[in-house]
């Protein structure tokens, strides 16, 4: 079986997986590793060994876009402290934990390498989070943070690992340099982006065809990631900004027709990358073993056991004190940020799960550094303990909780559609000053949109007859009262008083209507 038959066969197992899996209400991330799992030992079929930078380049960048663009950036400032702590505080901390833990167990390893395992296990995913939270009733603001965490730890985890991995290779560190390294990558990484996303979106903005301009849309998070990483900056945040910035110019630098078309496709693309990636993840792990013939399984699993039970505790002793303590220490951050319930608290400390990243950093170790094949396996038993056993109790726990979604979105959705609806009828009565010979529309239009014209496409630049005059009309009031109201909550938006997925999706249903006056 040649290389592509397998990639082909990996698509359909993807999509057979992820179907089953919403038919018994798993979260597909976890289905799809186990499904790998299953297929990696199966005999008969190839190896198919995974190549880190293939993962980085084709798999990390559009994920990390896609998580960009539809951030809400109110949401993300308003929990920047708490994103903070996860995204900085708790990687640094889980790195230098688990570190130990391992050069306890295994003396043998040097610090550097005891410090780049713990790196490549400290991040959780962002595709897992996201995956997994997505389908959960959990209060928008625990989403929120968690997907906030996901956008920036790896930038964090993967600057520590390569400083790590250089310490291990030269014999030489400098916590000095290391962390004015940091910085450097860090703000380089968004400064690429930044610059990226704005070529982008200059491109974006004169391509009218919505194909290209998907097309265009496709290509930016390998133009934000390629050049950072040659830069030798972050790619990962340069694919994190570029995706926010255009995220956030979307509403106003699309139209219509172009942001329906690459909802979907970047949908369907997002489920390929993601089946693909987390199939992936189970396929490797009979290629890792034949490696560790020299060890018993008895010192494996208890060495696995260890670092995913590092991995998992220390987060869970960092996110209470971390959740309350600043609360406690300063009134203004307990003015401006309330506090979590225990409750939601516990789930943010529980949703740790780890996935391409984790793995895809643990296969880019040199093959000479010591004991690499071990470093492997664990990493694939941490991804496998955090995204299968926390994936699938987090629904067991959330019950348990009695935790449930709060309203805030209804509530605030209704307020966007009233606002939008309040702006229509101010226009209506302009536009029937404007437009006098045409009160029957302007009357029905005025009546909540009661009236549906039925017309056929008019054909050609120019009217035949007085009903096909009446038609183009009637679309340039239609769509003059749709301009309105997509005003209206676009300045809502711009003003931080409305949440970004709020607004799209209202701005979606005014698409919609949009593209239904040409039907």
């Amino acid at each position: 079986m040649g290389s592509i038959e397998v990639v082909l066969l990996l698509l359909v197992a993807a999509t057979a997986l992820a179907i089953v899996a919403r038919r018994i209400g798993v979260p597909y991330p976890i289905l799809l590793v186990l499904g790998g799992l299953g297929l990696g030992f199966t005999p008969g079929l190839p190896r198919l060994e995974l190549e880190p930078d293939l993962v980085f380049l084709l798999f990390l960048p559009p994920i990390l876009f896609a998580a960009g663009f539809f951030t809400s950036i109110r949401d993300f400032k308003a929990n920047a402290q708490p994103i903070g702590l996860l995204a900085v505080g708790l990687v640094l901390v889980t790195t230098i934990a688990v570190a130990a833990v391992l050069r306890a167990l295994v003396p043998a390893i040097p610090w550097p390498v005891a410090v780049a395992f713990g790196a490549i296990v400290s991040p959780p995913d962002a595709v897992a989070a996201t995956a997994i939270l997505q389908r959960l009733g959990v209060p928008r603001r625990v989403v929120t943070i968690l997907e906030g965490e996901s956008l920036v730890n790896d930038a964090t985890a993967l600057v520590a690992y390569r400083t790590a991995i250089a310490a291990a290779l030269t014999g030489a560190f400098s916590p000095a340099d290391a962390a004015v390294g940091f910085v450097a990558v860090g703000l380089g990484g968004v400064v690429v982006g930044v610059v990226v996303g704005r070529i982008v979106a200059w491109f974006i903005a004169r391509v009218t065809d919505p194909v290209f301009a998907v097309v265009i849309t496709f290509l930016a998070p390998a133009a934000a990631y390629i050049p950072a990483e040659e830069l030798g900056v972050s790619g990962v945040l340069a694919a994190v900004a570029a995706g926010i910035l255009l995220g956030q110019r979307a509403p106003r630098l699309m139209n219509s027709e172009v942001r329906l078309a690459g909802e979907a496709a970047w949908q369907v693309l997002l489920f390929l990358v993601n089946g693909a990636v987390f199939i992936l993840i189970g396929l490797q792990l009979p290629i890792v073993l034949d490696g560790l013939a020299d060890r018993s399984p008895a010192e494996l699993a208890g060495l696995a056991v260890a670092v995913s039970a590092a991995t998992i505790v220390v987060r869970i002793l960092w996110v209470f004190p971390a959740t309350y303590l600043p609360r406690r220490l300063s009134a203004a951050i307990r003015r401006r940020d309330p506090d979590l319930p225990v409750r939601s608290v516990f789930i943010i400390s529980w949703a740790g799960m780890r996935g391409a990243v984790s793995l895809a950093a643990a296969l880019a170790l040199p093959h000479e550094l010591a004991e690499r094949d071990l470093l492997v396996f664990l990493t694939f038993c941490v991804i496998l303990a955090t995204l299968v056993g926390q994936g699938l109790t987090l629904p067991v726990l959330i019950r348990v909780l009695g935790i449930a979604p709060d309203g805030d979105d209804r509530h605030e959705e209704a307020r966007v559609r009233q606002v939008a609806a309040e702006a229509a009828v101010y226009r209506i009565g302009e536009l029937e000053r404007e437009w006098p010979g045409h009160q029957e529309l302007i009357d029905a239009l005025r009546a909540q949109y009661l009236h549906r014209s039925r017309h056929l496409e008019v054909d050609g630049d120019e009217p035949r007859d007085e009903a096909e005059l009446e038609l183009l009309e009637h679309r340039i009031i239609r769509r003059a009262v749709i301009d309105a109201e997509r005003e209206a909550v676009l300045r809502l938006l711009e003003r931080g008083a409305v949440a970004d997925d709020v607004v799209r999706r209202v701005q979606r249903d005014l698409d919609l209507e949009e593209l239904r006056l040409e039907a």
